[in-house]
């Protein structure tokens, strides 16, 4: 040990000089170019502000939206498809934009929101829709449900007063997440469909027992439900996700990396095969470990979901619910109601809507709880009377739905599946004049 002691002592002494080197020199950097630095850490936070500032400002003048309601008939006899047929002619309001409307104009992809609601008890089916897609709207819904009645109303959300929560108004809600990524699909209304003996066919509707609890609700009491959906492009990344995610399941192996010269030598020096010989047995035996071979019938169901889900066009979407009234009828538990909805939608091995932490009106062990409750209350309020995400301008808890999906999750019921009285629904059908009557 004594003999290293200088050498260990010669070492200790060139690694604090060298410290000390770089940290002048690095004092000096700072001092000299101090102000590039701080650009680079401020230039995110400028382009996610100057975003935001000329999106708005392009959104305040050149966007102006309605909202259509739609009455439907006695009963509609065309099946669900017929509504996924729908949501994919809307897919068409998608639009792509150059470098210079997105950097200067500040144009975006812009939503559609469909809501259900219910005023005590009435319920009312709404599509808030970009003025300048309302004949695309329109002639969607009807050329699949032509007995259907459309017309432009009034926002009901402008019936409520704007600062609620207050002494004479109350609420309760919040957003939903998915428990899974994008890829894995929820329950879809093919899954609940059954084909009897009969020559008839019997639907279960999951939103049938949720339209019958909004149907019970009492006059000043309200239920709002809302899913915000903008149509995004087939390249977008969810797709890439979802095949690499049937990859993963079924254990599909990668592209073979090419061997070099050291490692082939390697392989007939240890192996005593040269590497030709090794691939010609590895095709003999590829029926033999095929990996598709060995999933589980639960598996078989996942990789078919996916590759399902991904095949269709796909949709960003919000799902929200708001409970609110006056004080003398607000009864909380009756915000409970879509749950069951959610339930029925959402499975263990697939994937399902639970509610959203960060957006629950309720928090525990605050000195501001209070003032902290009343905030998330006021934000979820705001958020659905612009039909925007509760935590916007943050780009998160977004979720990619596609056509099937978002069809079980708001459709046209009949009345034999969904037999409440006060959904709104047309007495007599319109029918055009016979062609014999005389003309002036």
């Amino acid at each position: 040990m004594g003999k290293n002691l200088p050498l260990i002592v010669t070492i200790f002494q060139y690694l604090i000089f060298s410290l000390r080197y770089i940290a002048f020199y690095t004092v000096k950097i700072i001092k000299g170019w101090w102000w590039l630095i701080f650009t680079l850490l401020l230039i995110k936070p400028f382009i996610y502000l100057y975003l935001f500032y000329i999106e708005e400002k392009w959104f305040a003048k050149k966007v102006k939206y309605i909202l259509l309601e739609i009455k439907l008939p006695k009963e509609i006899e065309k099946p669900l498809k017929a509504m996924e047929e729908v949501m994919a002619g809307l897919h068409a309001i998608h639009d792509v934009f150059d470098r210079r409307e997105v950097w200067m104009e500040g144009k975006f992809l812009l939503s559609i929101s469909f809501e259900i609601v219910s005023d005590g008890g009435d319920i009312h089916f709404y599509i808030w829709a970009p003025e300048v897609y309302r004949d695309l709207v329109e002639s969607n819904i009807y050329a699949q449900y032509p007995d259907v009645e459309i017309s432009k109303v009034d926002d009901y959300t402008k019936r409520i007063p704007h600062n609620i929560p207050n002494g004479e108004w109350d609420l309760f809600g919040f957003d939903q997440i998915t428990t899974k990524s994008n890829p894995y699909p929820i329950k879809t209304y093919k899954q609940f469909e059954e084909v009897i003996q009969t020559k008839e066919e019997k639907r279960i509707d999951p939103l049938s027992g949720f339209l019958e609890a909004m149907a019970t609700l009492k006059p000043g009491e309200y239920l709002w439900y809302q899913i915000i959906a903008k149509p995004i492009r087939e390249e977008i990344p969810w797709r890439k996700q979802g095949l690499a995610l049937v990859d993963k399941l079924v254990k599909r192996p990668g592209p073979a990396k090419q061997k070099s010269i050291i490692g082939s030598v390697s392989d007939l020096l240890l192996k005593g095969k040269p590497p030709e010989t090794a691939k010609e047995e590895e095709k003999q035996n590829v029926f033999v470990s095929f990996p598709e071979m060995m999933l589980t019938p639960g598996e078989r169901e996942i990789v078919k979901g996916i590759e399902d889900k991904i095949a269709k066009f796909g949709y960003e979407c919000v799902v929200r619910f708001l409970y609110l009234g006056k004080k003398p009828a607000f009864f909380k538990p009756h915000a409970r109601m879509p749950f069951g909805f959610f339930k029925e939608v959402s499975s263990e091995s697939m994937n399902g809507l639970k509610p959203w932490s960060k957006t629950i009106p309720k928090v525990h062990n605050s000195f501001l709880e209070k003032r902290r409750v009343y905030r998330r209350k006021r934000k979820l309020f705001k958020a659905y009377c612009r039909r925007i995400p509760t935590l916007w301008p943050r780009k998160i808890g977004t979720y990619v739905f596609n056509t099937e999906e978002l069809v079980t999750l708001f459709h046209f019921p009949g009345k034999t599946v969904a037999p409440a009285p006060t959904i709104r629904r047309i007495e007599s059908k319109k029918r055009e004049p016979p062609s014999i009557l005389p003309k002036e």
